[in-house]
């Protein structure tokens, strides 16, 4: 039989943590953090469970200063527990008229109750105790009828109390860490902790520590950082996603002791396990419509954050219809020229209580379509991401999300899991954002492709166009490369969209027309009163942030080896 150590009394929350994790276990009760411990090393258990965090108060302070007594012992998993807590007397009727003066409790319990004690008893006096056994059983041997004990329901019935007031604190779970000898299988879906010693002062230490999380696409999940009591040096807790095993966490590990603290055995694994998320997610499947590289792209991603995922396509033998019924969120990621029609088929086969998320290129055609195809309890929204597959991470890359009356809570946590792996995020309305990729992506594509016909038809060399460029004309240069490089059909379909993106191009090409033919008639004045006049359009600012990006590329493009590919 599995023998867990944890707090008590029976009943308590930590009890039940145990139970939750081994329903068949001899559950072995202290009343200190550090005699639970105690017991797991000396093998007198195979488990410790101690609590970490609180959703209302926060991490638990006193096992981040056990790591002394954790030297052969490891994190191994977690429990999440929901705490209810209750308000309790005495039992009878005498009681029931006197005020309460004194609230009895754990010290976490009222950390936990902070704001409903000081809005219900805010001149009590608040008693902390360490045995809440022992606390329950002096109330009534002495009669105390001025106080009143904050519990669980089930210790406050065991001991015969009266219950005053049932869950007085609510959204309030408490994460228990499970203490073993042996270190935790790698999952899919893992979790790190570390902790470092007592470090030496260095300015940045903390940054460069982060850099090394970041710069590798790391996620770092908690971060806590205090005096150590005897020496009063900076000491740094660390979660973050990912197995130890894994090589990318163990350069990030190896580097922060080699070439940022620079002291080795610096830094304490306290353990991974699988990652347990105290938020609370509504959504657990995401199905694709298309079973492209950005649909297994963005699974991936999805299944490392505990999401299942079903990809379907012309390929796969799952089918769309079959998918559809199985998943909360239905994803679909085809050619921008068939999303609409893919929308108009498969739409109408969402049910009540799911969302529809669009991940495609044109915006107002393709949200219109959904919206006259679906039940009109279906979430749906639009999300346009500007990368393609290759891309290692979403940090810093750009993200359209237009959402919809009918954009709810599932299409916030799509939008919140983008945001947490660092997109950056903007808003749109279907118009706006049809206009602005007529700027941003359908215009500078015609001008490449015509840029690469043009330069066939006059039989240029491309060679020779490097040596003939300023550092300002080579930009479109580059940005015809890059296009030409890439899946044609892709940006073929960019050009092909419809919705207002179109009157872009076409404006672009009216006005060009007007200032070649200026330009053949020498009409030099006009064309430079022309140029202040749209300087006039864009603000100081604008001028000024680009001028400032322009000048950087520059000094890239100067490079000497740089200039030799050109």
């Amino acid at each position: 039989m599995v023998r867990i150590a944890t707090l008590g009394p029976q009943g308590s929350d930590g009890y039940h943590a145990a139970l939750q994790y081994a329903p068949n276990a001899e559950v072995i009760l202290f009343n200190r953090i550090v005699d639970a411990i105690t017991a797991l090393s000396s093998n007198e258990t195979d488990f410790a469970l101690i609590p970490v965090y609180n959703t209302r108060e926060g991490e638990v302070k006193e096992y981040f200063r056990l790591d002394s007594q954790l030297e052969d012992l490891l994190w191994v998993d977690n429990v999440v527990l929901p705490i209810h807590l209750s308000l309790a007397r005495i039992a009878g009727s005498d009681s029931a008229n006197t005020p309460i003066e004194v609230l009895v409790g754990r010290g976490t319990v009222f950390r936990q109750c902070e704001e409903y004690i000081e809005n219900h008893f805010p001149h009590a006096t608040l008693m902390a105790v360490q045995d809440i056994g022992a606390a329950f059983n002096d109330i009534a041997t002495n009669n105390r009828t001025n106080y009143a004990i904050i519990e669980s329901e089930e210790l406050v019935k065991a001991f015969g109390f009266d219950l005053i007031e049932r869950e007085v604190v609510s959204h309030n779970r408490t994460r228990f860490a499970v203490i073993g000898n042996t270190l935790a299988p790698l999952t899919s879906y893992d979790a790190t902790t570390l902790i470092t010693k007592p470090l030496r002062d260095r300015v940045g230490i903390l940054a460069d520590i982060l850099g090394e999380f970041t710069r590798r696409g790391i996620n770092i999940i908690d971060l806590q950082s205090e005096n150590d009591l005897k020496t009063q040096k900076l000491r740094i807790y660390l979660e973050f996603e990912g197995h130890i095993s894994d090589p990318s966490i163990k350069d990030a590990v190896h580097r922060l002791e080699r070439s940022i603290i620079q002291e080795e055995d610096s830094i304490k694994i306290l353990g991974s396990y699988p990652r347990v998320d105290m938020r609370v997610k509504k959504i657990k499947s995401f199905g694709f419509i298309g079973s492209g590289d950005m649909s297994v792209w963005f699974a991936d991603r999805l299944q490392n954050e505990g999401y299942e995922t079903l990809i379907t396509g012309r390929s796969t033998e799952l089918r769309p219809e079959e998918m559809i019924d199985k998943v909360d969120v239905v994803a679909i990621c085809v050619p921008i020229s068939v999303t609409a029609d893919t929308i108009a088929q498969y739409g109408s086969m969402l049910r009540a209580g799911q969302a529809l998320i669009i991940l495609a290129g044109e915006s107002e055609n393709t949200l219109q379509t959904a919206l006259d195809v679906t039940d009109p309890s279906v979430e749906i929204m639009f999300v346009h991401n500007l990368w393609g597959p290759q891309a290692v991470t979403m940090k810093d890359k750009n993200a359209i999300i237009v959402r919809t009356a009918r954009s709810g809570c599932f299409c916030s946590e799509f939008e919140a899991f983008m945001y947490k792996h660092g997109a950056d995020i903007y808003h749109d309305s279907p118009r706006k954002h049809d206009l602005l990729m007529g700027v941003g992506q359908k215009l500078p594509t015609t001008i490449s492709v015509a840029l690469a016909k043009t330069l066939a038809e006059h039989e240029i060399e491309c060679d020779d166009i490097g040596s003939h460029s300023t550092l300002t004309s080579i930009y479109g240069i580059l940005s015809m490369a890059r296009v030409h490089n890439q899946n044609p059909r892709t940006y073929a379909e960019i050009m092909a969209t419809k919705g207002d993106g179109r009157k872009i191009v076409k404006s672009f090409a009216e006005n060009l027309l007007k200032i070649i033919e200026m330009a053949e008639d020498e009409r030099i004045h006009e064309i430079a009163e022309l140029m202040e006049e749209n300087k006039k359009f864009m603000s100081p600012q604008f001028l000024q942030s680009r001028m400032k990006q322009a000048k950087a590329i520059d000094e890239v493009l100067s490079d000497g080896g740089f200039k030799l590919d050109l």
